[in-house]
């Protein structure tokens, strides 16, 4: 369908223990490119973000409102470890494309499960071409939650979408205990569907169809 500018921050981790640091404080299996959740101790969301492996260091792409409590987050977490946080996202734009799109060697291109993500130098500024109406209606046919749509800091990832970004085989993170509870007593309260409309509480209105977060019914 086309490009559009997404509202992010763009931070640089250096350090030998960047990838393990990240792995042990989000939800999923850190060992290079992934999408990853930051949860509360309540597993209540921070953020969810794109690592990118840039071989020396890595970037960690996410929604701009939500930039501050993920830096005081992980920053206070750092301890002994080898790692340094730096806040590049004055310097660069991010962009979400529905295709594989060519783009300049100055642009990081990495394909993720909602598009393929696109971080560009202000210097190599993209022209975006999708509209927030047309971004929200791709969304909705393709059942993906967004930041300050359904995922917020008021729902568990479980509950918004993002379940598949929950390893379920990996140790200990901050929220794990609530989450694996959820999962082994089929006990996750609420998920998102997309509904036919009218949608009363819809976190997406589409054309046709929006995407809600509901109670989720017993088998």
């Amino acid at each position: 369908m086309g490009i559009y500018k997404l509202d992010s921050y763009v931070l640089i981790i250096r350090g030998k223990d960047r990838l393990s640091f990240i792995d042990g404080l989000s939800t999923n299996k850190v060992d290079g490119n992934c999408s990853t959740v930051f949860t509360t101790t309540a597993a209540k969301i921070i953020d969810l973000v794109e690592v990118i492996d840039m071989g020396d260091f890595i970037a960690i792409v996410g929604h701009q409102p939500y930039k501050d409590n993920l830096i005081q987050h992980i920053s206070k977490r750092v301890l002994n470890q080898d790692i340094s946080i730096v806040d590049v996202s004055a310097n660069n734009s991010v962009y979400l494309s529905t295709n594989d799109v060519v783009v300049s060697d100055k642009v990081t291109k990495r394909k993720t499960w909602r598009g393929w993500l696109l971080v560009a130098p202000n210097s190599d500024a993209m022209t975006p071409d999708m509209s927030e109406d047309e971004f929200s209606e791709y969304r909705v046919e393709n059942m993906i939650p967004h930041q300050g749509h359904e995922i917020t800091p008021s729902v568990h990832p479980l509950a918004c979408g993002l379940g598949n970004l929950v390893h379920e085989a990996k140790g200990c993170y901050i929220g794990q205990e609530i989450l694996a509870r959820m999962r082994s007593r089929g006990r996750q309260g609420k998920e998102l569907v997309r509904l036919p409309n009218p949608v009363d509480d819809a976190t997406t209105t589409g054309k046709t169809h929006s995407l809600a977060i509901v109670r989720k019914k017993s088998k």
